[in-house]
């Protein structure tokens, strides 16, 4: 199927002039931010589905991240949007970085350096609303100062400098370079020190106007929206994978349920049980477009995926129960797998993934 939606992505591209931002029965709506139809081509690209035109939809993705757009003029000259200037202007430059490094992947794959590397720099501009003497991300005026006022835990859902969301949540969106966000933190200890923070702080989120879709809170983690899917298994990407297997585990016990009001947020095509498949697996795609899936707590016993050429992929977690929610070895076809991620190559291939839970 993904080479019909990618097709069908570069027919509305030559139709409206840029790739679809938000379609809706047939029509573009433009709602969110971002040009999130990006990260499905490199994906795609990156895993090497055959059926579409790799160049086309290289230049539908350059064409579409160089139009003066909700910001993207100011994020071009500036190397952010400033607050002054267009409204969620944080939440649009830390998006338009995500996609901005899927594009450079995309060059990078059909051997286009300039290209590659105008976009990988790009994809660097959230360093530009990181504030590294509070540690958080926040707006920034045309003359290069911050935006006074701030305060992480506001929100308003229609008018502020984020998406549903606030700074508290927003601080971690940058699933592309996570070593250059612990950068900015000053290493890993801080980076963790605030980390745990968030799921623990007690102060509620603020403003009148807080938007609602800030849901299924654990501290100031929000996992009823999508800014915050990734966020439990950034320990993991620092070297403390037991504090990813306890939060994933307690998320998926918590926040799911069978009952009709089951699921803590906006299902939103489907993202919110999708975290849980791939969580309740064992492994979830912190990154959108680079094939990897860092692993995590799998609350299943065993999974078989059915794959092409009838190959089958098996997980199988030993010892396991809600109790024992930490891995204690993994292994991959029989081989112990000392890294915290699995390929989609290593998947597609077929074979078993045995997680030793304690």
């Amino acid at each position: 199927m993904v080479p019909d939606f990618i097709n069908t992505m570069l027919a509305i591209r030559e139709q409206q002039g840029k790739l679809p931002v938000w379609s809706l029965v047939g029509n573009e709506t433009n709602c969110m931010i971002g040009y999130h139809s990006v990260p499905v081509l490199a994906d795609a690209m990156h895993k090497k589905f055959g059926g579409f035109d790799y160049e086309a939809a290289l230049d539908a993705a350059v064409h579409t991240a160089q139009l003066d757009f909700r910001g993207l003029d100011h994020y071009r000259k500036y190397g952010y949007i400033p607050s002054e200037l267009e409204n969620e202007s944080v939440a649009k430059t830390l998006e338009y970085a995500i996609d901005d490094w899927c594009i450079s992947q995309m060059a990078a794959d059909m051997e286009r350096p300039e290209i590659e590397a105008e976009f990988l720099g790009r994809s660097k501009n959230y360093r530009n609303l990181f504030d590294t003497a509070i540690h958080f991300v926040r707006g920034r005026m045309s003359d290069g100062s911050w935006r006074p006022d701030y305060d992480p835990l506001y929100s308003h859902h229609t008018r502020s400098d984020f998406t549903e969301g606030n700074g508290w949540q927003y601080t971690w969106l940058v699933p592309h370079d996570v070593e250059g966000l612990v950068s900015l933190f000053g290493g890993r200890e801080l980076f963790l020190e605030r980390l745990d923070s968030l799921f623990k702080i007690a102060e509620e989120v603020k403003g009148e106007n807080a938007s609602p879709d800030i849901s299924g809170l654990i501290g100031q983690y929000a996992h009823g929206n999508e800014p915050s899917h990734h966020i439990a298994y950034l320990f993991s990407m620092v070297g403390a994978p037991a504090k990813t297997e306890v939060m994933v585990r307690r998320i998926m016990s918590e926040m799911y349920t069978d009952a009709k009001d089951g699921i803590c947020g906006n299902e939103d095509c489907g993202q919110m049980s999708a975290w849980y498949v791939f969580s309740a697996m064992g492994f979830y795609p912190l990154n959108p477009a680079d094939g990897r899936f860092i692993l995590g707590s799998p609350a299943l016993d065993k999974v078989s995926l059915s794959l092409p050429g009838e190959k089958v992929f098996t997980v199988i977690a030993e010892n396991n129960s809600p109790q024992n929610v930490y891995v204690s070895e993994v292994f991959l076809n029989g081989q112990l797998l000392n890294r915290n991620y699995l390929t989609y190559n290593e998947i597609m291939e077929g074979g078993e993934l045995k997680f030793v839970m304690k």
